[in-house]
């Protein structure tokens, strides 16, 4: 521990949180590598999918952008832990730039269990924190309202920028030509290839840094309520939760900004409904974030001053104590998942050892995957076998206190 820090208790409702979306996680995951209509059509295709299948995609939304809101957030609690500014912004440097190096290494190893770096890999949530860190390491040395304002207007603004794109086929086709102002802008706002090393290889950016810079930022910002009192601060919560969830009523019920896929009427009432709740995640929408992290700060506010005392509240704690480690894992879990179910099947799991689907030459078997049962089946064995090991980690890092443990 350092000299400048100070022991406070972690913040129980943040662990909460962090643990709830971590669970919901390992089921994306899972159904990407299990689910037999993962490899058929997008599970929120409104003329392909079903009820249940479309919010079995739709309840994983949260995690992403409560998981980096609360990364911001947690920096701000080093802050009220007494570290220095400049310790603060040197650690988000160098845990930025080791998260950069395992988003490349050990989590495409996880993704596509192949060293083929031909493709590069997968520029996805990692990333996205490592990025996030550098940029708050420049952004901690500023007052907070300022860190505030800047997340905010990059959040509500950016959809702005929804008009300039790269032509969608240069974009996904990866080759040149791509010039060095496109390549940026994938990098920025549009996912799609992007070319490495002249054309010897290329990488598929899933998630461009706009917004979710400012999605971090943000939640850095709201890190400083953390020093208030737990009545003031589970009004604030509450109310900003709340106004979330209403203006992204509002904003789509006029379907004209904050997200580039307006909700249309359907064959069905209920199914209409899905279409009001299908926003976009890629690049991720105003609209999208407003949805997501509404509810979140209102379960934030109700579990302010949780204890952490009953079964569930441990589980969820096993799992948000230890973020990146659980993620890590998890992502082994899942594609484990798909080929031993696979392998089990009788089907031929030999593309599940290559970086499918970012291969055109390259398919599943004929009639592979299982179904949403069985899903849901493999995920609640995955959370069987990953709580064990987290609650070890999570334990051995309490007792351990060691500054190497700050970067896992």
């Amino acid at each position: 521990m350092q000299r400048d820090e100070i022991k406070r208790p972690r913040i129980v409702s943040v662990d909460l949180l962090r643990g709830l979306v971590m669970i919901i996680m390992l089921l994306d995951h899972t159904r990407e590598y299990v689910n037999a209509d993962a490899f058929l059509f997008s599970p929120t295709d409104l003329s392909k999918t079903t009820t249940a299948l479309f919010f079995t995609r739709w309840i994983t939304h949260f995690c992403a952008p409560v998981f980096v809101f609360l990364a911001g957030t947690s920096i701000y609690l080093q802050r009220l832990r007494g570290k220095s500014t400049g310790t603060l912004s040197r650690f988000l440097l160098t845990r930025g730039l080791w998260l950069i190096v395992l988003e490349f290494t050990v989590v495409r190893f996880a993704i596509f269990f192949d060293l083929d770096y031909s493709f590069f890999g997968v520029a996805e949530v990692i990333w996205i924190f490592g990025v996030s860190m550098i940029v708050m390491a420049g952004l901690v040395w500023l007052p907070t309202a300022a860190v505030a304002v800047f997340g905010l207007v990059l959040i509500a603004g950016h959809n702005l920028l929804d008009t300039f794109a790269v032509q969608p086929a240069t974009a996904m086709a990866g080759n040149p030509p791509l010039n060095f102002g496109q390549t940026i802008w994938l990098f920025l706002h549009q996912p799609g290839f992007v070319p490495l090393f002249g054309a010897a290889s290329k990488m598929f950016v899933a998630y461009p840094l706009l917004p979710w810079i400012g999605v971090m930022a943000a939640g850095y910002a709201l890190g400083s309520i953390y020093g208030w009192e737990s009545k003031q601060r589970r009004k604030l919560l509450f109310r900003l939760g709340a106004v979330a969830v209403v203006l992204f009523a509002i904003l789509r019920s006029i379907n004209i900004y904050g997200d580039p896929s307006p909700w249309q009427t359907q064959s069905s009432e209920w199914f209409t409904v899905l279409s009001f709740l299908n926003t976009t995640k890629y690049p991720v929408s105003l609209l999208f974030l407003l949805m997501t992290l509404g509810p979140a700060l209102v379960f934030l506010a109700a579990v302010d001053g949780a204890k952490g005392e009953g079964l569930t509240e441990r589980i969820l704690l096993t799992f948000g104590r230890v973020p990146l480690f659980y993620f890590i894992l998890q992502m082994f879990i899942a594609h484990l998942a798909g080929v031993v179910l696979g392998y089990m099947a009788g089907f031929d799991v030999g593309f599940w050892f290559t970086n499918y689907p970012f291969a055109d030459t390259i398919k599943p078997p004929l009639g592979y995957g299982f179904s949403l049962l069985t899903t849901y089946a493999a995920w609640i064995a995955g959370l069987i076998l990953l709580y064990p090991v987290c609650r070890w980690y999570g334990d051995l890092k309490r007792r351990s206190g060691h500054w190497l443990f700050s970067y896992m």
